[in-house]
This record gives structure tokens, C-alpha cells and sequence, in this order.
């Protein structure tokens, strides 16, 4: 199998391609660049060298965030594309999931974090049995100190990684007790780690409705808060 997968969750833009358990290829930017304007160019560099057509692939991935909101519908709206034009199908997989897989078979827990501003971060935490990830809590956006206070509840070893790791790391080193951090490499999206968990998705028989699926917001966007603060009305009336 196949299969296409890009991540336009965080300011790095993201895509690969695998065969089956074979990586075929994979291109990551961590600049500041818009997403619109790079990430199509980068799938058609990206195939061409491989000598692939999108008529060549079996499927498609998507992260389904959490995130940047504008990131996240522009690789939703590239892959609902690219999915109704070839008739393939495909699945969204979260960007937190993907992040804890760059830590496979890391013991302990594996606690991804998402710059969410206001030192607040998307997390959500994770741990491996055998061969398989498995996450322990929900997708959240919470503050910091309710982050550690949630891990206190967990006698083990924590490993941090996401680019929220940059801006808290000083934080998180005073005030977990066994932490460890993943590799500078490691603390985007890999777009590689995207594409297995959807391809067992997909093996599986698991696929997203092109009308249905959505990305994973946790809040209401900025302009949304600013909207019902200006206004004193909620979006949802």
C-alpha cells in the first residue's frame, strides 16, 4: 500500500511517502512560510522523485491537528482533495498521536506539547504496550502547572517532546522529577510517523468521510474568543 501523508498542524510543513513499511521519501520545512503556498510544491517535488502520480497511491493522511487552525483546514482541504479527485481513500490521524510515535517504544510516558500561547499546550499522554501506542488521556489544551499536576499522578518517567519543549523545557526540568527530553530533531510533526499510523488505519479498514471529517480544534479560534468578547454573543447561538 501507498500512501501519501502530510502535516500542516504547527508552523512546519510536512510530507512523505511510504510503501507498505517502506519510506519512499520525506520533506519537512520548519520556516516561516505559508503552508498554501509551499506544501502542494513540495508533494510534486516530493513524487516526482520518487516517480510517482497521485493515480499511483493507494491513500492518503491527514493531520487532523491539534493546532494552527489555518494550517490545519489547508492540509485537511489539500488531502479531501486530492482523496474525491482519485478516488482514494483516507484518514486523519492527530498530530499529538504522530509526536508520541516519534518516541516508539520509549518507557515510562510519552507527554507531547503543542505551543497553544498563553503558556498553555495541547497535550495529551501517552504510553507503549508491546507494539502499540496508547493514549492515556484526552486530546486537551491546558495551562502548564495543571500539565504537571496531571503527571503527578503517574509514578514513572516522563519524556517531553514538541515544539512547546523549546519554550518550557527550564519549566518542566524544575518541576518533574524523572524527565527527559526527545532530540532537537525529533520535536516536529514527522509527517513519516503520520503515514504508519494511518497506514494501519487503513489496513484495518478505517477511513474518514470526505464530507465529516474535521480537524480537532479543542477551543474556539482567536477571532472566535474576540468575536464573543467584542460582542458579548457566542459563535454556537
Amino acid at each position: 500500500m501507498k500512501l501519501l501523508a502530510i502535516d500542516s498542524a504547527t508552523q512546519a510543513a510536512t510530507c512523505a511517502v511510504m510503501d507498505d513499511d517502506k519510506l519512499l521519501g520525506e520533506i519537512t520545512f520548519n520556516y516561516k512560510k505559508q503552508h498554501s503556498v509551499i506544501l502542494m510544491s513540495m508533494i510534486d517535488d516530493m513524487l516526482n522523485t520518487v516517480n510517482l502520480k497521485v493515480e499511483d497511491l493507494d491513500g492518503f493522511v491527514v493531520s487532523k491537528g491539534p493546532g494552527s487552525f489555518t494550517g490545519l483546514r489547508i492540509g485537511m482541504s489539500i488531502v479531501k482533495g486530492l482523496s474525491e479527485g482519485s478516488k482514494k481513500p483516507f484518514v486523519s490521524v492527530s498530530s499529538l498521536d504522530a509526536l508520541a510515535y516519534n518516541m516508539a517504544y520509549t518507557p515510562g510516558i510519552i507527554c507531547p506539547v503543542l505551543d497553544a500561547l498563553r503558556d498553555n499546550v495541547y497535550t495529551a499522554l501517552y504510553t507503549f504496550e508491546g507494539n502499540s501506542l496508547k493514549r492515556l488521556t484526552e486530546y486537551d489544551a491546558i495551562h502548564i502547572t495543571e500539565l504537571i499536576e496531571l503527571l503527578k499522578g503517574y509514578d514513572s518517567q516522563v519524556t517531553f517532546i514538541g515544539d512547546a519543549v523549546y519554550k518550557f523545557r527550564n519549566f518542566f526540568d524544575e518541576n518533574v522529577e524523572n524527565v527527559q527530553f526527545a532530540p532537537a530533531h525529533l520535536n516536529l510533526v514527522r509527517s513519516s510517523s503520520l503515514c504508519e499510523l494511518g497506514m494501519e488505519l487503513l489496513k484495518s479498514g478505517v477511513k474518514d468521510d470526505l464530507i465529516t471529517s474535521a480537524p480537532i480544534y479543542i477551543r474556539k479560534s482567536q477571532a472566535e474568543r474576540e468575536y464573543e468578547k467584542r460582542t458579548g454573543m457566542s459563535i454556537d447561538d
